[in-house]
């Protein structure tokens, strides 16, 4: 018999009953283990009170909150199905999710209420629920309900086989798909990242990118609960508030996108304590090698990355503190017990599994491993492609150099074809971010009537004085980039489009730009 998460989260109780476990910065209040465990067990028996029963989803659009961090643990002790929704989305796109997953019980916030009232309209037989004070007289005060609950613990038999969540992809090139997961697979996916950023029970980790994605939760919230670390919770991310929490609540260990990392390396880090980091993982997108070495040169912390897709949980490659600079650019090896292929790419369908490509060729990057999905919710054709001859197919695309160690060349759909020349936008972006008058980057294939398509760069200033003459002249003057991949047009803007795990949505950018080249 393999735990539950609910079982992990409880022998951790009886290890650390008296550790710190939980700091919300937002209320001020902290909770022993113990106490954590006794406001999970309320919650865990009001939903149970309020008919939500194992296999019913229970779906949140909440900021980073301790409410979040209870509800996680309450919904796995009585099988109840996690739905945590990105808390940037607007109420259409949050009304597809719940007419996709179709939930019992929607929890929200006072920075989430204006997007809500549309919903209760359109799906009045969902129970809602506030962690907020609330004028509504159709919501239901989440704190009230606790309140009145036992801290008994639920006697409610949940199986290691038993679904645990259902997450919805970032939706980088569109709709999102309901991504499927079981308390075994995440158990793994918690020991993987326990082991792979050294977790200690003195560590103190810092909440500061959302919950709501699973490179959090998965990969930084879950293990250090496994490991009996305390978590500090900040409800939402901001460079100067997490450089004072790290200072303030002497941190030792965070998960941050890359973007999040260049944020922060854009204040004046001599203002803060950052002695007490030990370990910063990174990951949910690449991180250009150069941004790589200024972290560790301006921050001085040990780095770890990890890369992977919702699908699988998402890890499925790490890349260790001791081969950032000699690896620089890599995504790593693959993570205990996974397997990583890179194959051919299948014009007329799924790669091959077994057609696997030699050292630096670019092809698919496909995945097995036991963190891996059983499926997509309501999408079967999709799983059917997506887990062909039971390998994930991430259509990303990538290559293994000779020591076996995966670098990420960039997704197929946003693959540049120019002058039948292959072109992948991430490695002209890393050549973009070498220049200091450079803040974000993003390379995107246009239309264009003599070579299909040429190179555009996106470009997000640092320096207010760079011109696209700047620009020309550095790729100009850069062994490392081909003629015929430097950018051909240089558009500037004041912040690019990133979902909430930092992946920039190209689709944005095309659809914004296509519709300015048709409008001239």
């Amino acid at each position: 018999m393999y735990v539950t998460i609910g079982q992990l989260f409880e022998q951790t109780v009886r290890k650390f009953p008296r550790k710190e476990a939980l700091v919300d910065m937002a209320s001020g209040r902290r909770w022993t283990f113990e106490e954590y465990d006794e406001d999970v067990n309320r919650l865990a028996n009001a939903l149970r009170e309020s008919g939500v029963h194992k296999g019913d989803v229970v779906s949140t659009f909440l900021f980073n909150s301790s409410e979040l961090a209870i509800i996680y643990f309450a919904c796995a002790k009585i099988g109840a199905v996690l739905n945590p929704i990105n808390f940037r989305l607007k109420s259409q796109e949050v009304s597809f999710i719940l007419q996709d997953c179709h939930p019992r019980l929607f929890i929200y916030e006072a920075m989430t209420e204006p997007h809500v009232n549309a919903l209760k309209q359109e799906f009045p037989n969902i129970s809602y629920w506030s962690i907020s004070p609330s004028q509504e007289s159709d919501t239901i005060s989440f704190h009230d309900k606790m309140k009145s609950s036992s801290s008994e613990p639920p006697e409610i038999s949940v199986k290691e086989d038993d679904l645990y969540a259902i997450m919805y992809t970032s939706g980088t090139t569109g709709r999102p798909k309901g991504v499927l997961h079981r308390h075994r697979e995440m158990i793994d996916m918690s020991l993987i990242g326990m082991n792979a950023i050294h977790l200690r029970p003195d560590d103190v980790g810092l909440v500061a990118a959302p919950m709501f994605h699973c490179a959090e939760l998965h990969c930084a919230f879950l293990p250090r609960v496994h490991a009996g670390c305390s978590n500090v919770i900040l409800h939402h991310f901001d460079p100067k508030m997490v450089l004072e929490t790290i200072a303030s609540e002497k941190i030792t260990i965070m998960f941050a996108a890359p973007t999040m990392w260049n944020m922060m390396l854009q204040e004046n880090l001599e203002n803060y304590d950052l002695s007490s980091m030990r370990y910063s993982l990174y990951g949910a997108a690449p991180m250009a090698p150069a941004l790589v070495t200024r972290l560790k040169e301006e921050m001085g912390m040990q780095l770890v990355q990890a890369y992977g897709m919702t699908e699988m949980g998402p890890a499925i490659t790490y890349l260790s503190e001791d081969e950032q600079l000699s690896k620089a650019g890599s995504a790593g090896k693959p993570c205990l017990n996974h397997e990583v292929r890179v194959v051919r790419t299948n014009e007329n369908g799924p790669s091959e599994p077994e057609d696997i490509l030699p050292p630096f060729e670019v092809g698919e990057i496909i995945v097995q491993g036991p963190c891996m999905m059983p499926g997509y919710h309501n999408r079967p054709e999709a799983t059917e492609k997506a887990l062909y001859k039971g390998w994930y197919h991430s259509g990303d695309l990538g290559y293994m150099d000779r020591d076996g160690y995966l670098y990420i060349s960039d997704r197929v759909d946003d693959m540049i074809i120019s002058g039948g020349e292959n072109i992948y936008p991430r490695e002209v972006e890393d050549i973009l971010y070498e220049h200091p008058g450079v803040l974000d980057a993003a390379v995107l294939g246009e239309p264009h009537e003599k070579w299909g398509e040429q190179v555009t760069a996106v470009i997000v200033k640092k320096d207010p004085s760079l011109t696209e003459e700047d620009l020309e002249a550095f790729c100009r003057s850069s062994d490392k980039l081909a003629a015929y991949k430097r950018p051909k047009r240089f558009i500037f803007m004041e912040a690019l489009p990133r979902n909430a795990s930092g992946k920039i949505q190209k689709f944005l950018l095309r659809q914004q730009y296509a519709v300015k080249s048709t409008a001239n």
